[in-house]
């Protein structure tokens, strides 16, 4: 009897372990290339773009190595080797500069970084400058919408728009490129701005209309 009752205990401080240890929220991503679309457009852009991207997190709720970041944000702009995706092409080693909150403490600032390492992998390996900024980051209404905003300081922005009929360009457009990172909701989105102006890639881009953007959520 005592040794169900020493199990059973166990078991219920374990699984509070496990949800003190979940981290959630909101996540935006865009590329230099079309994610959402066929074969032939694909095509067309490998080997020249996609090798630029931004990928963008809002917990929710949560903690990281035991701090605790409820309504921050991390953001990463990276410069890739080659195409994102691409199955024959090597983007690695890449290039990326982190953006954390300003809002944070210089602990919730390791936290964030460490977390978006772990996230964004080899993507995310070589972390060439590290700044702080006021980020806003904003999915509006529903995740099925695909409407977000994101404002990292003069850093970045992003603005996204669910895809219409008119965003069909050849009939056969598919998710083409699965995001660069763990989700657990992710719907390909246009990116109606998609900026990085910011030190360390050597690279600064401006996009307009594509349809390059996930909006989403993740879970760890």
């Amino acid at each position: 009897m005592r040794t169900r009752i020493l199990l059973l205990a166990l078991a219920t401080m374990l699984l509070a372990s496990i949800a003190q240890a979940r981290i959630s929220g909101d996540y935006i991503e865009t590329r230099s290339a079309d994610v959402y679309t066929g074969q032939c457009f694909a095509n067309g852009e490998t080997g020249l773009v996609g090798d630029q991207a931004i990928l963008a997190w809002h917990i929710k709720e949560g903690s990281w190595n035991g701090v605790k970041l409820d309504g921050l944000n991390v953001v990463a702009a990276v410069k890739a080797n080659a195409t994102l995706g691409d199955p024959y092409g090597n983007p690695y080693p890449a290039k990326a500069v982190l953006i954390v909150d300003v809002q944070a403490s210089p602990a919730e600032r390791a936290a964030l970084a460490s977390f978006a390492h772990h996230m964004g992998g080899k993507l995310l390996e070589r972390v060439v400058k590290t700044e702080a900024a006021p980020i806003d980051m904003q999915l509006i209404g529903s995740q099925h919408s695909g409407k977000a905003v994101l404002r990292a300081g003069s850093f970045a922005s992003v603005e996204t728009r669910g895809l219409t009929e008119g965003d069909h360009l050849c009939g056969n457009e598919v998710t083409f490129y699965p995001p660069l990172t763990d989700t657990t909701h992710a719907m390909p989105a246009v990116a109606v701005t998609d900026r990085y102006d910011g030190p360390g890639l050597g690279v600064s881009w401006t996009l307009h209309e594509k349809r390059s953007a996930f909006v989403g959520s993740f879970g760890e």
